[in-house]
């Protein structure tokens, strides 16, 4: 898997990251790791909705409470 980021990377407590993984089928190439060993599996068209979303403030209510 090729390594594309890391959220947070302030600490060493097993931050989220974003991955790559070219040997995987198209539906499942995107992959993100949380910090309790768990992963989220994506194509491309769902990763490009949900940085859309984000750009477009669907989480801005949450961070304002948070």
């Amino acid at each position: 898997m090729r390594h594309i980021a890391t959220f947070c990377g302030q600490c060493n407590c097993g931050c989220p990251e974003l991955y790559l993984d070219d040997a995987a089928a198209p539906e499942r190439q995107v992959v993100i790791t949380d910090d309790f060993g768990q992963r989220i599996q994506m194509n491309f068209e769902q990763l490009a909705d949900l940085v859309a979303d984000v750009r477009g403030g669907v989480l801005d209510d949450v961070l304002a409470g948070a």
